[in-house]
């Protein structure tokens, strides 16, 4: 493909005018190459062969280019890559005006074919910086239609309003009628949000029901609940063939209460450590047992009444159960669980996806190609599957965290960030209110769920409240969004043709319409979802 916007700040992007505007490190050779259709693309030969001082290979390195960079500016890339031989693990790198050694994406890149890497950064100071790739695999790395595109934080930022806009809102058209069809001119309407179409929650622990406060602060909130730790694996049978469902029973019922929807978390953790030591020592046969019964139960337990699993949670970083069971043991594991409840979607939760592009395990290629062998797998074609991207941030990249959702968009499944939390810091509650603006504005984002489950003794990294369920400056924070989220008009006054236009949240609701000709107030319940786009909607009232 063409450079995304023209290349931006990098100059000879498509590699048109030879290397002008590219150099080498280490007096490596590169030169410009030809496809069969007359593409060109740079090449960089032996970039792997080099040995430092130590004897140790060098990375890799493509070309690179110096380019100058602006503070305080958000920075869109995207490249295509080929390695000559395999494939590779490749990296892009920016060294920053202020020295920082940036890695803004990553991809796995194929010999035979053109990978897509789509990343970025964030500048803070101006000055020159450098962009290039590098692997760790001895190839050579092929480069083609480079982009570098700078946005001020508020042109960012209103992108994702825009984008917040139109994909959470709609404009309906409103019609009241009265006796025989005749428009009501002139009535009053008044608009009740019942519940926000967008599904927006947090994890929950087993202390919710004990505590009045707790329960009251989490269910005023949140539409959907994620519990902790009380439906793991090591939760419900601690030890073996002694199973207890006490606790997730009394949590799922309190929630229900609530119409709080809940998803389960989780049938299987691919975690060496999270495995309870009973199981450890089991031969296979026995493994194989005891997954079996684990299996069943929990899943035939809350059968129809979870809308979500996590099947095999974090299986790109950890491989317990591939280990025992052999690499196709997660693609089976889903098809089980999909046989025993039909309806809710089977999610591949994973941490990293989107807050660490220098972490080479779950990396938007890697883990697409890890969903592909779930859904390939002989039998599962008709699995409902989801993307579950955890989102356990410190420094938040957001042209990052935008370009991997796009990436991860490309596999047309549901997605949702399944997990959000920012590590305490001065910068904790704007780098929050990023993280969730960017997820609740990107179009293939289907719902966000928090991590910070309430703790008395402290939460796993961010509490929304202290001890006394009173706000912390986070907790104003997602109040803040909830309000925001759910604005609308109150009231409205129709037309002469009993019309009235509103511009509303998705979600549901109920209008009540007052007119002098009736003898009281009526009342409809109605959705607005993504099939109202400027929908007219017809209220009928008999006089």
């Amino acid at each position: 493909m063409k450079p995304l916007y023209n290349g931006g700040v990098i100059q000879n992007g498509e590699f048109n005018s030879g290397l002008m505007g590219w150099s080498t490190y280490r007096n490596i050779k590169a030169a410009v190459s030809n496809s069969p259709s007359g593409n060109k693309f740079a090449v960089v030969h032996s970039a792997g062969s080099y040995l430092s001082s130590s004897g140790k290979f060098l990375p890799s390195h493509s070309v690179y280019q110096r380019v100058q960079m602006l503070g305080d500016m958000h920075y869109s890339l995207s490249a295509w890559l080929q390695v000559s031989n395999g494939t590779a693990h490749v990296k892009a790198v920016i060294k920053a005006p202020n020295g920082e050694r940036v890695i803004a994406g990553a991809v796995v890149a194929q010999s035979g074919c053109w990978s897509m890497l789509k990343g970025g950064m964030t500048a803070y100071s101006s000055g020159h910086g450098e962009i290039y790739f590098e692997s760790d695999a001895p190839v050579d790395i092929w480069v083609d239609s480079v982009s570098l595109q700078p946005f001020t934080f508020d042109e960012w930022d209103a992108h994702t309003r825009r984008s917040a806009n139109k994909v959470r809102r709609r404009t309906v058209r409103v019609v009241a009628k009265g006796a025989e069809d005749k428009p009501m001119a002139h009535a009053n309407v008044s608009i009740d949000l019942l519940q926000l179409g967008f599904p927006f929650g947090n994890a929950v622990t087993k202390e919710i029901l004990d505590l009045p406060a707790y329960e009251k602060w989490f269910t005023s909130r949140f539409t959907v609940a994620t519990f902790e730790n009380e439906m793991k694996w090591y939760s419900t049978e601690w030890s073996q063939n002694q199973e207890d469902y006490r606790v997730a029973d009394a949590m799922l019922k309190l929630v229900q209460k609530y119409r709080i929807k809940v998803r389960g978390h989780n049938v299987f953790w691919d975690d060496q450590s999270s495995q309870m030591k009973w199981v450890m020592p089991l031969n296979l046969a026995q493994l194989k047992a005891a997954m079996q019964k684990r299996l069943k139960s929990v899943v035939s337990r809350y059968a129809g009444k979870v809308i979500h699993w996590d099947v095999v949670n974090e299986n790109l970083h950890f491989n317990f159960f591939e280990g025992k069971l052999g690499p196709s043991a997660s693609a089976q594991i889903y098809q089980q669980v999909g046989q025993l409840d039909h309806n809710p979607i089977l999610f591949m939760n994973e941490f990293n996806t989107l807050e660490q592009p220098g972490d080479p395990n779950p990396v938007p290629s890697k883990y697409v190609a890890k969903m592909n062998q779930i859904r390939s797998y002989p039998g599962n074609s008709g699995l409902k599957l989801g993307v579950g991207l955890e989102s356990h941030f410190s420094t938040p990249n957001i042209p990052y965290m935008r370009s991997s959702l796009d990436t991860l968009a490309k596999l047309k499944l549901p997605m949702w960030l399944t997990e959000v939390d920012v590590v305490k810091s001065p910068n904790q509650v704007k780098f929050l209110e990023q993280v969730l603006r960017e997820g609740f504005a990107h179009p293939n984002v289907d719902g966000i769920v928090m991590w910070a489950a309430w703790h008395a003794k402290g939460c796993y990294v961010m509490c929304l409240t202290d001890n006394n369920f009173h706000n912390l400056p986070v907790g104003d924070l997602v109040d803040k969004l909830i309000t925001e989220w759910k604005t609308h008009r109150a009231s409205a006054t129709t037309d002469d043709k009993g019309a009235v236009e509103l511009d509303l949240p998705l979600g549901e609701y109920k209008f009540t319409v007052s007119h002098p000709s009736l003898k009281g107030a009526t009342a409809h319940t109605m959705t607005v979802d993504t099939s109202s786009s400027v929908l007219e909607h017809t209220i009928n009232i008999k006089s």
